[in-house]
């Protein structure tokens, strides 16, 4: 996932998506012990999360100096 097509996201889309991501990486973990095929997905759904955190607080950076 890009950081480029998340900042065209709204903010409720982003709360969407980052509630995807982190039941997929839930549903992963308790995959873990029965042998993922995937263990690569594991950083990446971390990654994604952080970065639409990221965008999520750049976003509230730049509404509170509006006000």
């Amino acid at each position: 996932m890009k950081a480029k097509d998340l900042r065209g996201l709204s903010n409720q889309e982003l709360n969407e998506k980052m509630e995807e991501l982190n039941k997929q990486l839930m549903e992963l973990q308790f995959k873990r012990h029965s042998g993922v095929e995937k263990p690569h997905l594991f950083k990446q759904f971390r990654r994604d999360i952080a970065r639409i955190k990221s965008i999520m607080g750049q976003k509230q950076e730049v509404e509170s100096e509006k006000r």
